[in-house]
């Protein structure tokens, strides 16, 4: 793939990473830096968020693969990760397949709870203590911002799939890109009133919005595939033959 490394491959899926992630790499680096002791630390927490969502992506990669779909690569870039599925076109696959990803940062939750237990019953405050209360946080945050109902977060997502079971495809498509589209603004009004990062807040506003837009036109295409294939059952045939009457 252009402009990605190829780290490995597992169970037949193949890992990339994109060059931006060494940029944004140092960027944080140097902005969380001063946050320990030894400011290696600040790189190892940003190894741990990425190794997070590694194991997030590879729950949608190995869900989809059950549900008989298609999972063949993970990139992992600034914005967190892509995992490239294709599940069967049906509510129920699509549901675990996306539902799987926020369920590894919930099987996650305990064990950095328990983890973060231990360092801190040491009474002398420690990098080591204060990297993992970070990577618990981090986590908690992934999980908490990924299952919001705006599309194409997996909240969204996961709402276009349970509205699928009585509304079909494309309406719920319509409805999730339409949710995403007000959500997205509405978290990047949220995200400038509280005071985050101007960079940041805009490029995943643009993304999220991008998307929200890519899924209502992706519906529209659906709707003018429906048409077609409608259409073409209509049209009558001489007796015997696979023309056309004319």
């Amino acid at each position: 793939m252009g402009g990605t490394i190829r780290l490995f491959k597992f169970s037949g899926i193949q890992v990339y990473l994109h060059f931006s992630w060494f940029i944004v790499a140092a960027y944080e680096y140097s902005r969380r830096a001063g946050v320990y002791t030894s400011p290696i630390w600040a790189l190892w927490e940003y190894i741990a968020l990425f190794a997070i969502v590694l194991l997030h992506e590879f729950g949608h990669a190995l869900a989809c693969r059950q549900t008989g779909g298609i999972a063949d690569r993970i990139v992992l870039w600034p914005l967190g990760g892509i995992a490239f599925v294709n599940p069967p076109r049906r509510p129920g696959a699509m549901l675990w397949s996306i539902a799987a990803g926020p369920l590894v940062n919930v099987l996650l939750l305990p064990i950095l709870t328990v983890a973060l237990a231990l360092v801190r019953a040491d009474v002398e405050p420690t990098d080591f203590a204060a990297f993992v209360g970070h990577v618990w946080w981090l986590n908690l945050g992934l999980l908490i911002f990924n299952i919001l109902p705006v599309y194409p977060l997996d909240g969204g997502q996961i709402l276009r799939s349970l509205l699928w079971f009585p509304l079909g495809e494309i309406r719920s498509l319509q409805i999730a890109s339409v949710v995403g589209l007000i959500g997205s603004i509405a978290l990047a009004g949220l995200a400038w009133f509280i005071g985050m990062d101007v960079f940041w807040t805009a490029i995943m506003a643009l993304f999220l919005i991008s998307r929200a837009i890519a899924g209502w036109q992706y519906a529209k295409a659906l709707v003018l595939e429906e048409e077609a294939n409608r259409a073409a059952r209509l049209v009558p045939t001489v007796p015997g033959s696979d023309r056309p009457a004319l």
